[in-house]
């Protein structure tokens, strides 16, 4: 359950990482980066990130479920998103010319304001892996969950092997 923001001063953080390997399917759909839950998670403190999410739905599966990719965020304020994200290599034939990556509000569609997305980048690739590291600004509210998404243009299905997609929220009036 979230903390309140009058008894909580200062800023609140989530911070969430995952090192098991994700098969992102090819094509313009964004995919969810999805998180374990737990002691799994690097923290979370202000419970933004949890199995029971506010609505009342269970995540059973982090790994199969999308809203794994969801962080809640606690308070309304101003917030700053920020990811690191890891990619294989791209294969020697069909490989991917194009990696993206956004920030989303509510991607699910469980709110008014569903797929407000934000900092969304398209990039080349390097030769070897691909490490790329974001940050931006939003404004966050309690209910409106937030989401990192990728995908790219390989010819067959890539790994994403390391993620990592922060939430810190400042009090704004």
């Amino acid at each position: 359950m979230p903390t309140n923001e009058t008894t909580t001063p200062g800023v609140q953080v989530c911070s969430l990482k995952v090192d098991t390997p994700q098969l992102i399917q090819p094509g313009t759909t964004y995919k969810i980066v999805r998180f374990p839950f737990g002691a799994e998670e690097p923290t979370d403190r202000f419970g933004m990130h949890q199995s029971v999410q506010p609505d009342g739905y269970v995540v059973n599966d982090w790994a199969t479920d999308d809203r794994s990719g969801l962080i809640w965020p606690s308070r309304a304020g101003w917030g700053h998103l920020y990811a690191m994200i890891q990619w294989e290599a791209a294969g020697a034939t069909g490989g991917y010319t194009e990696l993206r990556d956004q920030y989303v509000r509510d991607p699910l569609g469980l709110t008014s304001n569903p797929n407000d997305t934000t900092a969304t980048e398209h990039r080349a690739p390097t030769p070897g892996a691909q490490f790329y590291a974001k940050s931006h600004g939003i404004f966050v509210a309690p209910d409106t969950p937030v989401a990192l998404r990728v995908t790219h243009n390989d010819a067959n299905a890539k790994l994403l092997t390391l993620a990592e997609f922060k939430l810190v929220i400042h009090h704004a009036e």
